[in-house]
């Protein structure tokens, strides 16, 4: 049996997304309410590319409270319509880079909504061309493993 994991403690740095939350910096929003505030990426993959950003501080994704990161995700479904159809895109990546070796680099959780349109150029190969498929022992092993710590009564 694995022993809980403790919490992680957030970093100490500067957080920029923190500035434009509490008014700091320039910021062009499209959605705000009491927990979460939409904006414009001012590097932005196409025209529309915005981030959804919960407004209290949370660094990666298993930070966020289950409510929190339901909220999120729901003003995140309710962005892409418009969004998309603002941006004149026909399609949408989400994406979430949870931690630095998964390319996140503003640490406070946030949500990627990428209008996308044929030709665009951008692309998240998946299947990623350099991985091996695994054997289908392999698949089983994983997921017993990974089911077996979901009903683990000492797991937080």
């Amino acid at each position: 049996m694995h022993a809980p994991t403790a919490p992680r403690v957030p970093s100490s740095g500067h957080c920029i997304f923190c500035d434009l939350i509490r008014g700091a910096a320039e910021v062009s929003i499209c959605y705000e309410d009491a927990t979460a505030i939409a904006f414009m990426d001012i590097q932005p993959v196409n025209p529309g590319h915005v981030l959804v950003v919960p407004r209290e501080h949370y660094e990666v994704l298993q930070d966020i409270p289950g409510s929190v990161g339901l909220h999120l995700y729901q003003v995140a479904t309710r962005l892409i319509p418009v969004v998309q159809a603002s941006a004149g895109a026909s399609d949408m990546n989400i994406v979430v880079n949870s931690g630095a070796a998964a390319g996140q680099n503003v640490m406070h959780y946030h949500i990627h909504l990428i209008p996308r349109r044929d030709g665009d150029g951008f692309d998240v190969p998946l299947p990623f061309p350099g991985s091996v498929m695994p054997n289908r022992q392999q698949l089983d092993a994983m997921a017993a493993r990974i089911g077996s710590q979901l009903r683990d009564p000492l797991r937080n």
